[in-house]
């Protein structure tokens, strides 16, 4: 006959287990993409123009979906161009600038990720004067 402490001992083990596989099975809920940095930064004062806009997501975006437009103060595309995936990682898209003139510009986004749910937000920078960089 097994004593009490063999006994519990047992139950503690199986109900374990059986708790460890629960757990194991847990399908994790998928989250959407989200904007986690941009080059040039929210808001951002730049001395110098930018040579090109890029934004990191927090996970892989459908690049085929993506658009990404700036926009000088009279709201006009500073240019034609289409943003790309950037080649050394996926979670990110540029798009390259022409050189800009000083003044405030618009970042307008608009991204499909792979879970299918579309993540769009906007924001400026501003790029000084030359005079009012010294």
């Amino acid at each position: 006959m097994e004593s009490w402490v063999v006994h519990v001992f047992k139950r503690v083990v199986v109900g374990t287990i059986m708790a460890t596989a629960m757990c194991a099975h847990v399908t994790p809920v998928q989250a959407h993409a989200a904007l986690v940095k941009t080059e040039p930064p929210r808001r951002a004062i730049v001395a110098k123009a930018p040579a090109q806009v890029q934004l990191w997501f927090n996970e892989e975006i459908e690049s085929a979906y993506a658009s990404l437009v700036v926009l000088d103060t009279g709201k006009n595309p500073v240019t034609e161009a289409k943003p790309q995936l950037a080649s050394n990682d996926l979670k990110s898209i540029v798009l390259p600038l022409p050189e800009l003139a000083p003044g405030k510009y618009s970042v307008k986004f608009r991204v499909l990720s792979l879970d299918g749910h579309v993540i769009q937000s906007s924001f400026d920078f501003t790029v000084k004067d030359k005079l009012q960089a010294k």
